[in-house]
């Protein structure tokens, strides 16, 4: 394999939801060190790389992602020692650690807002986007929150609104001043000289808004049902400003004097192409990003794929893509795809598919076992989304439910039967020492896989040089360094013919040869 690549072009990431990987001294939340205590599982996948959700010191109303203090640990999940003894397991092992890392907003409890909001006169009274009233009382703009209701919350003691663009407590931090940027970059150095190797960088789109407060202009109807005032709007003015790309060039001159650090943003919204090429463009931006494009998608088609992969050609100073089918802000993929009928098949060519495409990949904790998503009755939830929106709710808290370990326990080997989800009948039958036991699992299947891709330049990290469908049929070809590489999958119920597909057998799944692909069936052909 080509030693010059960076360690990070075409890795395997493994995405860990700390509150429900593994708890270790059984209060029901998981926490770093039993994620410590699991390291050896995860290096036994054969990925390269873990990101460890947020763990950072919050109130937890968004679970994390309302940090009140950038360079601590909740204690919930331990403090800055255990941190420091997981990442060097991790390094033991062989595996890099990439943090969440949340610059868009902060909780209302961080410090600087509680300085901000106490005088337009603070030293940080411009930290965060604040706005007069309109003359009759109403907020600045139209703008709306994605959980629902107005990106705007007035405040007595400012008199003043101030901006929100999830919720209320997660006050819109102001990238526009400089003094702001310089202080979360000195979070990331903070985490740098800790010993991560890289970052997930949380709503990045959402980091600057337009000045202007400009009012939103109304989305057009596109037949999908809309269960928030946020999908009325075209998302214009509130996100998405063309300053974002300068504040990631300070970023990407930070990382740059760390060796083998990886950056990758989370870019989701109408506009996301363009902007994770705006944000990856070159060697001066981001290494890498990821939008949704499997991540809601109710169905998995070819077209969808190549769709995908299609805009990501391997051309000279465009950025390098990662992709993900499941994460702890999404519906399980298996849930969406496909019948409970066919569903041990489909997730084994789901898993083929997925170390098949060209870019970066991302796992999500116990998506290697199958797990589908649990459905939590209404006084079980914890997501404030999906509480917000009963019963139309993405139902986030259903694919964060905790990771199952052991069949021989009640609650799973996660350490703790009160654990702050209920496991999940379905998902405790697919725990991992099940499917230790068991050759044809789907956990043995997925490191048969990692490690097929690894070992093949093609698959690891070559050019795709066609990507075709024809019905259920996807045809893709990948292409490095004098091998040549033809994937193909059934995504459908019946079988498909292929007449006698020439080259040298390198992978079936479910059955599949060379001249027929059984229902759900892949084969991968070196040619």
């Amino acid at each position: 394999m080509t030693t010059q690549l960076p360690w990070w072009k075409g890795a395997a990431i493994y995405q860990i939801y700390p509150r429900s990987f593994m708890d270790a001294n059984g209060d029901g939340i998981g926490d770093l060190p039993g994620i410590t205590q699991r390291l050896g599982y995860v290096a036994d996948l054969g990925v390269d790389a873990i990101w460890i959700s947020p763990f950072f010191t919050s109130p937890m109303k968004d679970f994390g992602y309302d940090v009140s203090d950038y360079r601590d640990v909740d204690p919930i999940f331990g403090e800055l020692a255990d941190f420091d003894a997981l990442v060097a397991r991790a390094h033991e092992l062989g595996l890099k650690v990439l943090i969440d890392q949340v610059y868009s907003h902060t909780s209302d409890e961080h410090p600087w807002f509680t300085q901000s909001r106490s005088s337009a006169d603070s030293d940080k009274a411009d930290w965060y986007v604040w706005a007069d009233a309109k003359p009759d009382g109403s907020p600045p703009s139209n703008w709306q929150s994605v959980f629902g209701g107005p990106a705007w919350t007035w405040d007595a003691r400012r008199r003043q609104y101030y901006l929100h663009n999830f919720l209320s407590s997660q006050p819109q931090l102001n990238l526009h001043n400089m003094a702001v940027q310089d202080a979360v970059l000195d979070v990331m150095q903070f985490w740098l000289d800790r010993g991560v190797d890289g970052f997930r960088i949380d709503a990045l789109n959402f980091c600057m808004h337009n000045p202007a407060l400009t009012d939103n202009p109304p989305a057009p109807a596109n037949g999908k049902p809309r269960t928030r005032p946020f999908d009325f709007q075209l998302k214009l003015h509130n996100q998405s400003h063309a300053d974002i790309p300068r504040f990631i060039e300070r970023i990407r001159a930070l990382t740059d004097r760390y060796d083998g650090t990886f950056t990758v943003a989370e870019v989701g919204g109408d506009d996301a192409d363009r902007e994770m090429k705006a944000f990856t463009q070159g060697e001066t931006h981001l290494n890498s990003a990821y939008g949704f494009d499997f991540l809601y998608a109710d169905k998995l088609t070819g077209e969808l794929v190549c769709k995908a992969l299609g805009n990501w050609p391997d051309e000279p100073g465009l950025g390098w893509p990662s992709w993900a089918f499941e994460n702890h802000d999404a519906p399980r993929a298996l849930s969406r795809w496909i019948d409970n009928g066919h569903r041990d098949a489909f997730a084994r060519l789901k898993m083929t598919l997925l170390a098949a495409l060209r870019g970066n990949i991302i796992l999500y904790q116990g998506e290697e076992l199958g797990l589908t998503q649990v459905d939590i009755p209404f006084d079980q939830l914890h997501d404030p989304e999906a509480i917000a929106n009963w019963p139309l709710t993405l139902s986030r808290d259903g694919a964060r439910t905790p990771m199952p370990w052991t069949t021989q326990s009640a609650d799973g080997g996660f350490g703790s039967e009160a654990s702050w989800l209920p496991l999940g009948e379905e998902n405790h039958a697919r725990a991992v020492d099940r499917q230790e036991a068991d050759d044809a699992s789907l956990l043995k299947h997925t490191r048969a896989m990692l490690a097929l891709r690894k070992a093949n330049p093609a698959l690891h990290h070559g050019a795709v040089t066609s990507c075709k469908v024809d019905g259920d049929l996807l045809d893709l070809t990948r292409a490095s360094e004098g091998q040549r590489l033809r994937c193909l999958f059934n995504l459908g119920p019946a079988p498909i013919a292929l007449g006698d597909a020439a080259g040298t057998t390198l992978f079936t799944a479910n059955g599949a040869e060379a001249q027929t692909l059984p229902p759900y069936a892949a084969l991968i052909l070196e040619i």
